[in-house]
């Protein structure tokens, strides 16, 4: 009996697809494997379908005249041919680029790898008062960690050893200023790296940037200062929820950062790590509701609606609402129906485009504390010249 799939597909079937041929092939159909295997039929039919559809991804779809394969972890980006006066195809230009599906799903293989190596760090004793009352949440705009300014082309000097002083220097300045509420919110706002990979580029536009350091090293360092920054909160709140915004540099970086955040803290009931790719992440704190997101997407005008629309049974019980962005790096507030968008500075220098584009803001972090009944009771502010 003829084959009832194409062998060629074979080096592109996962595990289970490569089960589902196998009893197509022994049962004659896919109604007839779907049967054997006590499935429903569309779960093997799309089965094949996304086998088919990875495949062509790849470069591989005969019926189509493509038969020239990508490497794995790129896709065929387009696909030219040409052919005689009897119909034939006589030759074939291929062009790929790197397949962001297969790169995330290596990348997240590696992730998952690397957390099996991670020794845990033991639990720790809460602090001995905190006030149920507040929250106090950290907004940390864009670290940028691997950044390079040259003093002598931007008036400041900025690398990963700067990165690091300046970053661990903030916390321990702000922390000592907050008050003692119950819960803090560490809320990484995005471009936590400068690049998101070895090419040092913006993944999107391609925009070239100007790196200090290989990624893997902005990466271990960009971990270490966030678990120094951890550290700090858990001196001195009894909860601590970590989240870290995907940003426009770092769209994929930023979610493994919290993935391996996640397997360090894993023993530590008090600290909790968001990992939902979701752009937007929201909180309800008593009459409080706080919307996070890196600011790369919506505009701030339509931030309201969008809280209102993702989180709608919140929105109708609270009576203060109100964004933490970042991206724009530089201070602005506005009070819309219902909600308080606000966009936060940076400790991050500028790098040469952005200054010679005339790009200027105040460098800070601050902590913004609030009461579970009346919204913003107080916040801390320090600017990076006293840090």
């Amino acid at each position: 009996m003829a084959s009832q799939i194409d062998p060629g597909l074979l080096a592109f079937a996962s595990p289970t697809q490569l089960k589902f041929i196998e009893a197509i092939e022994v049962h004659g159909s896919g109604r007839a494997a779907a049967q054997a295997l006590g499935l429903g039929f569309n779960t093997v039919n799309e089965a094949l379908r996304r086998l088919y559809s990875t495949a062509a991804r790849r470069g591989y779809s005969p019926g189509h005249d493509m038969t020239h394969v990508v490497p794995e972890g790129f896709a065929i980006k387009g696909v030219s041919t040409y052919y005689d006066r009897d119909g034939k195809a006589r030759g074939q230009w291929v062009k790929s680029t790197q397949d962001r599906e297969a790169r995330e799903e290596l990348l997240r293989a590696m992730v998952e790898g690397l957390k099996g190596e991670i020794t845990p760090v033991a639990p720790r004793h809460a602090p001995l008062k905190s006030d149920d009352d507040l929250l106090t949440i950290y907004p940390i705009g864009d670290p940028h960690a691997g950044l390079y300014s040259w003093k002598e082309e931007t008036g400041v000097a900025f690398d990963l050893t700067e990165f690091e002083r300046i970053n661990k220097a903030a916390i321990d300045r702000i922390v000592e200023a907050a008050p003692r509420s119950s819960i803090a919110i560490f809320n990484d706002k995005g471009d936590s790296t400068h690049a998101d990979n070895n090419s040092n580029r913006t993944p999107r536009s391609g925009h070239p940037l100007d790196v200090h350091g290989r990624h893997a090293e902005v990466v271990r360092v960009s971990v270490r200062v966030k678990r120094y920054q951890i550290e700090r909160l858990l001196d001195k709140h009894a909860q601590v929820i970590v989240r870290v915004d995907p940003g426009n540099h770092d769209p994929e970086t930023a979610l493994h950062l919290a993935m391996l955040l996640e397997a360090v803290y894993e023993n530590e009931p008090r600290v909790e790590v968001i990992t939902s790719p979701n752009p937007y992440w929201y909180y309800k704190f008593g009459k409080n509701l706080i919307g996070t997101c890196h600011g790369d997407g919506a505009k701030g005008k339509d931030l309201p609606g969008i809280m209102a629309n993702d989180v709608r049974e919140w929105w109708g019980q609270v009576n203060y609402a109100v964004w933490f962005v970042g991206h724009v790096h530089h201070k602005d507030i506005k009070d819309y129906t219902g909600c308080t968008v606000e966009y936060m500075r940076t400790l991050a220098a500028s790098d040469a485009w952005h200054h010679g584009a005339g790009y200027r803001a105040r460098r800070s972090i601050e902590a913004i504390t609030l009461h579970k009944d009346g919204g913003e009771e107080e916040r801390q502010t320090r600017h990076v010249h006293r840090i």
